[in-house]
């Protein structure tokens, strides 16, 4: 069994502010701004929409539409659609890398991004400032806040395009042959009981983030070093912890001991 970190939601390029962990600790990930066809003020969180949310956490800032994917956080819409299914679509040299990992059913996707912890002040979001000097609760973070075991890859078009909600049922990525579709499993597999795709919340053990140190730098897990990862990855930290640089999506892990244990611990 393959694990696949995968890095979604808000960047430095896209959005250009951490996704908030909200105080009552969900781990809201905010789909990066696109041309599809949904908006920001189409999706809720608790009655509000992300647009609401993101004006108070960056007034400065404007918003439109998203790229609403992995699409793993049911009844987010304020119009539901029938017949949902939870979905991650990948294309072009992401998908490349999936498909030269021999990605397969069963493998599960790890979804990460870039979160910082909220507080609400004055009727409204924002983020905490340096107070107590608890790293934590100041600091941007890399973070786990959902998964999906694979229980089916779709790459044929006419199949994909049934998929009018999710935004590779488009018509521009429908024309390109790499463009797939990844619905999850029933139930897990490593937990039974389990449901296959989920979204999770704040815990300092989701928390890839070395302390003390940059978002990207991660804790030096000994199955996420350079040895356990598909391709030619390097470890460039310049002293403690775990960097892998570059622009990448999807960090594809091959089987070692504890890998497993590591990642039931994360869901559960």
């Amino acid at each position: 069994m393959k694990i696949i970190l995968s890095r979604k939601g808000f960047d430095s390029a896209n959005g250009g502010i951490p996704s908030p962990i909200m105080p009552n600790g969900t781990l809201l990930s905010m789909p990066i701004p696109s041309d599809d066809n949904v908006c920001y003020d189409d999706l809720l969180y608790d009655e509000m929409t992300y647009s609401e949310i993101l004006g108070q956490l960056a007034p400065r800032k404007r918003f439109s539409q998203c790229h609403v994917d992995p699409d793993i956080r049911e009844n987010c819409r304020k119009e539901r659609i029938q017949q949902w299914i939870p979905a991650f679509g990948q294309i072009g040299s992401a998908q490349g890398v999936l498909n030269h990992a021999n990605v397969e059913i069963g493998d599960i996707f790890l979804f990460f991004g870039w979160f910082r912890k909220t507080e609400f002040y004055n009727g409204q979001f924002r983020f905490i400032r340096k107070s107590n000097g608890d790293f934590y609760e100041h600091s941007d973070l890399h973070i786990i806040y959902g998964y999906m075991q694979i229980g089916e890859i779709i790459t044929d078009k006419d199949q994909i395009a049934k998929f009018t909600w999710h935004p590779h049922s488009g018509n521009t990525r429908l024309e390109n042959n790499s463009n797939t579709l990844y619905l999850p499993s029933e139930t897990l597999s490593i937990l039974p009981g389990f449901p296959g795709y989920g979204t999770l919340n704040y815990r300092t053990d989701r928390v890839l983030t070395m302390k003390g140190q940059n978002r990207a730098t991660w804790n030096e897990l000994p199955f996420l070093l350079p040895e356990h990862i598909y391709g030619k990855r390097k470890n460039a930290a310049k002293e403690r912890g775990l960097y892998y640089n570059g622009i990448w999506q999807e960090l594809v892990i091959n089987e070692s001991e504890g890998l497993l244990d590591w990642v039931k611990s994360i869901i559960k």
